[in-house]
């Protein structure tokens, strides 16, 4: 592969991570209307509700990150932003077992549920914003290599 292409490659990155955050978001709001994934007390994958507020809130941020593969420079802005917010949201989860994001931390406060279901439940932020920061904080071109 020539110098040029890997580039052009590199370069994409920013843009094929927002729109796999995208994708994963947009699935996210999906699995409360997929009866696959709910368990029989009304919990996505037996851990956590969602509600119609937190499906929207998904679904602003993959559009988010739709509209964000247009540059690479607002690819680049999106998964900075998104992914520390979402990263430090998981953070409090799995703490406080409540996130910012949704406003559960001020609407239920502190949970009194498992550091297990804590952890699981947190895991989807945590992995998310994990992606955007690695991605959206590496370095990055503005033109072609030097050498």
């Amino acid at each position: 592969m020539t110098t040029m292409a890997a580039d052009r490659v590199s370069l994409d990155r920013y843009r094929v991570a927002a729109l796999a955050l995208a994708v994963a978001l947009l699935f996210a709001a999906a699995t409360d209307y997929i009866p696959a994934f709910i368990d029989a007390e009304g919990r996505v994958f037996g851990l956590f509700q969602l509600d119609i507020y937190k499906d929207a809130l998904h679904v602003a941020s993959g559009l988010w990150a739709l509209v964000a593969m247009t540059t690479r420079r607002s690819a680049v802005f999106f998964l900075r932003v998104f992914g520390t917010l979402y990263f430090l949201d998981g953070v409090m989860g799995v703490f406080t077992g409540s996130g910012y994001l949704d406003l559960s931390i001020f609407i239920d406060g502190i949970r009194n549920t498992s550091l297990l279901v804590k952890v699981l439940s947190s895991l989807p932020h945590l992995a998310l914003g994990a992606i955007g920061i690695a991605v959206g904080w590496s370095p990055w071109r503005t033109g072609p290599a030097s050498a």
